[in-house]
């Protein structure tokens, strides 16, 4: 069973928010004893309080918390008195992984350095998530990154002001990053018997993570900037139409043959071998022109039977769907898993996509 891989692993968490505490979610998914510890000072992970204006507030865990927190043990611990400590040095004696996301220098401070844990267990996996890389003080949140990594400079419409992505994806990108980190370490492990330290920057996870808009600027020394949905390489990649039965769609036209499959269902083949849309270079030189000529072909269609047409004659289309929409689709329900937690039934996203058959 996947959900069994790591049934032998040991997992402390010394983490908070989303970046770290989402590898302890994958770890825990995948069947590993994860122990996140929480500072009884604060109450807890800070996350525990970011509710909603609708949730209830007598709830001791917000909708967020869970969002990354299913399937884990949570052990409360002053980390600054001795006895406390060591509980939790008693923990690491046989642990596998550790995962921190302290600022420079506060692990030291409270003696859950990796210089001191090695010691403690030479085995021991140390991840460790920061901001601005291990040795910078800067505090640093998933927004503060989205603006200083450049992603916020290029995301929302034109000329409108910059925008953050609605989901913590630096965060998510980072905790990913970390995940593969840790593996390896782990495989190394099963070779050498000894533990190392795995870190993780959330900028540099962020400018790993810019791909083909990095190149744009570094090759071709193209600035990108925000153009809503639309892609700077491909068209018509991105641009919104709405159908005859009021349904918001886009489409992915990546290639000649997916265009000229598109312009054969509109009823308009001619379009296809028109001297401006028969490359895709030709259709970003006039892609607003072309944008209108469609617009006012698809608005004739009502959804379902553009879309069927579609999908039979692979042309990438999209609807754009609120999460009500997303998770009434029978591909998103399979991702859902429920519990019962204090009288309440809790339903999450699974953070594990992949499946592996033997």
């Amino acid at each position: 069973m996947q959900t069994t891989f790591f049934k032998d692993l040991k997992v402390v968490e010394l983490a908070g928010v989303l970046a770290g505490p989402s590898v302890g979610l994958f770890f825990a998914e995948l069947g590993a004893k994860v122990i996140k510890i929480e500072n009884t000072k604060t109450n807890g992970d800070v996350t525990r309080t970011w509710k909603l204006k609708t949730e209830n507030t007598k709830a001791a865990e917000s909708a967020y918390f869970w969002s990354v927190n299913t399937n884990k043990e949570s052990l409360f611990l002053d980390l600054s008195l001795p006895n406390q400590l060591q509980k939790f040095y008693d923990l690491i004696k046989d642990a596998d992984v550790l995962i921190t996301n302290y600022k420079h220098g506060d692990d030291v401070k409270l003696k859950v350095d990796y210089a001191t844990l090695k010691k403690i267990n030479q085995k021991l996996i140390y991840g460790s998530i920061n901001g601005f890389g291990a040795n910078s003080p800067r505090t640093a949140y998933d927004l503060i990154l989205q603006a200083e990594s450049g992603f916020m400079f290029m995301n929302g419409e034109a000329n409108s002001k910059p925008t953050k992505m609605p989901v913590a994806l630096i965060d998510l990108l980072a905790g990913h990053q970390l995940k593969e980190g840790i593996l390896i370490a782990l495989l190394n492990r099963t070779k050498t018997n000894k533990g190392c330290k795995v870190n993780v920057s959330l900028f540099d996870s962020a400018i790993a993570s810019l791909a083909n808009q990095a190149t744009n600027w570094l090759i071709a020394k193209e600035l990108p900037k925000a153009a809503g949905s639309l892609h700077p390489n491909i068209a018509p990649y991105g641009e919104l139409f709405d159908t005859k039965d009021g349904h918001l769609i886009t489409f992915a036209i990546g290639s000649n043959k997916q265009f000229k499959a598109l312009c054969e269902i509109l009823n308009y083949a001619a379009l296809a071998i028109n001297l401006k849309y028969q490359t895709n270079q030709l259709r970003l030189n006039n892609r607003m022109q072309l944008y209108s000529i469609l617009y006012n072909y698809i608005k004739v269609f009502n959804f379902k039977d553009l879309y069927k047409l579609c999908v039979e004659n692979d042309v990438p289309i999209g609807k754009i769907r609120n999460l009500k929409e997303v998770f009434e689709l029978p591909e998103a329900k399979k991702m859902l898993q429920s519990f019962a937690f204090k009288n309440q039934y809790i339903t999450t996203v699974k953070s594990v996509a992949f499946n592996i058959e033997f």
